[in-house]
């Protein structure tokens, strides 16, 4: 009876080593794949740095606000560029403080103003003001934003919220008593949170007032159209709407979308999450005038997939984007090695810039331009080239992530990296090993008395 006691607590040692191993890699790898989606920008001084001015000087001011604690970047990029691609609207970045806000795995950037700016007439006040999601949207380091946010809904500006962006609305008070939306995923944790409001999903926007929410990230575009169409008009909106393309959109379009959660099918974006050990390392090549969206769906695809780490890389310390924005992008001379160059924005390869283009050659390393089929640029083409490099499974979880809707794409079968199931596999016999342990050390100590009896 005593020796099958031992066995059993023998085996349960086991097993519990084994299992802890699983569970030390797996919060070890999780902690790696944040840590790589939140980089601090350099504190290096910026030469030569272009004038940071808003996207135009037209009558309704819109404000994209910047996170201090991380901010995702399609819920300011996307949105911004709706706006300034109107010349009725003047629109600019605004944050806390005037250095590079940082963005959740792409380049930060230069806010145009400062809250202090709008308190003091530097910058005009704004008749809207765009909340992006944030690190931390209820912590100390969004204080001074959330302040700032309540200032302007009391002077009478419209305020939208972005994905999670509701959190810090939600904390601020201003969607008590009214209806709200935000990204699936988030929504059971707010409704626990704050009870005060009523969380709503299966919605691609929801607006209650003069405060709109919108469902996850690219849902930005069209609850930003649907702001612009009460403040310019719904000519005007329809017309930005076709420039920005977003799928199956139009001023009548029903806001209703399929209600999401996580499942069997999000297992590859999990298990990239898990093991962010040796992905690829991707460069972005960025260049003045690259569109606002064509940057956000370079970087969200990866960031939201992690299938790559992607590194914002240029000719110089900045880039100035088409309406405007002034983005930190890491000097071709400073790059770290890269894997793969893409380059968002461009039509085809042959477009692609021709010192990008020497710069990857020097480097020997592939450079493809950043579209899908038929020459599709933005968030399709983005989708569409990380299924022909991964597989088309975690395109479409990244897709689900970003709330974007995929039934008008063909996406390709692609070619599962065999990275994951290596690595997933060398863990689990570590697991295994680790587990083994006691049997081993038992075993030796076994041997070594026998030894010494001799």
């Amino acid at each position: 009876m005593a020796s099958l006691s031992k066995r059993y607590v023998h085996a349960v040692l086991s097993v519990g080593l084994s299992l802890l191993t699983v569970v030390a890699l797996a919060f070890a790898g999780t902690e790696v794949a944040d840590a790589e989606s939140h980089v601090r920008p350099s504190a290096r001084e910026l030469k030569d740095s272009p004038t940071n001015r808003p996207s135009s000087s037209g009558a309704i001011v819109v404000a994209v606000v910047l996170g201090s604690s991380g901010t995702v970047g399609s819920d300011v990029l996307a949105p911004y560029e709706v706006f300034a691609s109107s010349p009725k609207f003047s629109v600019y970045t605004i944050a806390a403080q005037a250095a590079p806000a940082p963005i959740d795995g792409g380049p930060a950037i230069v806010p145009t103003y400062t809250f202090d700016d709008v308190r003091s007439g530097t910058a005009r006040q704004p008749d809207a003001v765009v909340v992006p999601a944030v690190g931390t949207p209820e912590g100390p380091d969004e204080a001074a934003m959330r302040a700032w946010i309540v200032e302007q809904s009391g002077r009478g500006a419209r305020i939208m919220g972005v994905c999670n962006g509701s959190s810090v609305l939600a904390e601020t008070g201003l969607l008590n008593g009214h209806q709200a939306t935000s990204h699936w995923s988030r929504l059971g944790a707010l409704k626990q949170s704050h009870p005060e409001v009523q969380w709503t999903g299966g919605q691609r926007f929801v607006q209650d007032g003069r405060i709109t929410t919108t469902a996850g990230v690219t849902s930005g575009i069209p609850g930003a159209l649907k702001v612009m169409e009460d403040l310019a008009g719904v000519e005007e909106s329809e017309r930005v709407g076709r420039l920005v393309n977003y799928p199956g959109w139009s001023v009548a379009a029903p806001a209703g979308i399929p209600v999401q959660s996580f499942d069997a099918s999000d297992i590859p974006v999990g298990l990239n999450a898990l093991v962010p050990w040796f992905r690829p390392v991707i460069g972005v090549g960025l260049f003045n005038g690259v569109s606002e969206i064509d940057v956000a769906s370079a970087f969200e695809v990866y960031n939201m997939s992690f299938a790559a780490r992607a590194v914002a890389v240029a000719p110089t310390d900045t880039v100035t984007t088409k309406h405007g924005l002034i983005l930190l992008t890491v000097p071709e001379r400073l790059a770290p090695p890269v894997d793969r160059v893409v380059a968002p924005g461009v039509a085809g390869d042959r477009d692609i810039d021709p010192q990008l283009r020497d710069w990857a050659a020097s480097r020997n390393v592939p450079v493809d331009a950043l579209i899908g089929a038929g020459g599709m640029l933005g968030f399709d083409g983005a989708l569409e080239y990380l299924a022909r490099h991964t597989d088309r499974a975690t395109a479409l979880s990244a897709a689900k992530m970003i709330d974007y809707p995929t039934a008008h794409l063909i996406l390709p079968a692609g070619e599962t990296p065999v990275r994951v199931p290596v690595l997933f596999a060398l863990g689990l016999l570590l697991a295994i090993l680790v587990g083994s342990l006691p049997a081993i050390i038992r075993t030796a100590i076994r041997r070594r008395v026998l030894w010494r009896m001799k």
